[in-house]
């Protein structure tokens, strides 16, 4: 069950990214690249100081798990953004991490790939962790280059499956990873989604319209909305008067039609909108094809 939830993840991720114009490809796959290229180094160098590895693993020890979970979703909200950055709002929260968190939780995610697919590296004593996991890590990046052809920055076509496929494959762990710990992010599940307010900056620039057209009603009040009367707009272009949709907002980020997300300050809300861009984007494509 969790093998073909994972492969429906990435399929749909895929789906999305396969509607993509050749030049908005390339500049997500160098956005790829750069991300990807910042964090390599920042764990070549977690794995070359021992220092350094041993002051990390500490701060990860003094985390409790939601604490842990919360720098995992961070972490899955940044690369969302990168991936939905071509159709979906920014997030109104900084998306940046400092470089202590960003440390932990390149090194959280490593222990739990470790642990996955080569548990024998952790069965030695804490002293050889960092040396096991050092080498494992220098062998994984010999194989990335060796398919490349060499060093420097891979070209977009040849390097789709050390670039793009291992990104995609991250966002799809981490998204396991904080679903497993209680957090609903995207897998179609029944959890209860919890309301949370639209940010005050999406709220701001969301536009006033006059009413063209007689007929149309405010499916919050039930009410007209008469003809030359300014009104609200969301990005779906549902209608809602100015004193109906203030309120809601503040209450809950989704339209009251379509439930459509606008931005807000939480950051499981926020890989909630986003998840749900790609799954519209790939949806689409779906019944295209």
């Amino acid at each position: 069950m969790e093998e073909a939830t994972t492969s429906s993840t990435s399929s749909t991720i895929m789906a999305a990214l396969s509607t993509l114009s050749p030049t908005t490809v390339s500049n997500l796959t160098h956005s790829i690249i750069s991300a990807t290229n910042h964090r390599t180094h920042r764990l070549a160098l977690l794995l070359s100081s021992p220092t350094l590895f041993s002051l990390t693993l500490h701060h990860l020890h003094t985390l409790s798990l939601h604490q842990k979970t919360l720098l995992i979703a961070r972490h899955l909200l940044s690369s969302l953004h990168t991936l939905t950055r071509h159709a979906a709002m920014p997030p109104p929260l900084s998306t940046s991490m400092r470089q202590r968190d960003l440390d932990a939780v390149l090194l959280l995610l490593l222990f739990c790939e470790t642990h996955n697919h080569n548990p024998e590296l952790l069965e030695d004593s804490f002293s050889e962790w960092r040396v096991n996991l050092r080498r494992a890590f220098r062998e994984k990046i010999l194989a990335a280059v060796s398919f490349c052809g060499g060093f420097g920055l891979p070209s977009i076509g040849e390097c789709n499956g050390t670039i793009l496929i291992p990104y995609v494959e991250t966002v799809v762990r981490c998204m396991g990873l904080v679903g497993s710990m209680g957090c609903c992010v995207g897998r179609g599940n029944n959890k209860e989604e919890v309301e949370v307010a639209a940010a005050a900056a999406a709220v701001v620039a969301l536009p006033a319209v006059e009413v063209a057209v007689g007929g149309k009603e405010c499916v919050i009040c039930k009410e007209e909305m008469r003809v030359g009367r300014d009104v609200c707009e969301l990005p779906c272009q549902h209608l809602f008067h100015w004193m109906c949709i203030l309120p809601w907002l503040g209450k809950r980020n989704t339209c009251p039609c379509c439930r459509l997300r606008l931005p807000s300050h939480d950051v499981f809300g926020e890989i909630q909108r986003l998840w749900g861009v790609l799954v519209k984007i790939g949806e689409k494509e779906c019944r295209s094809g």
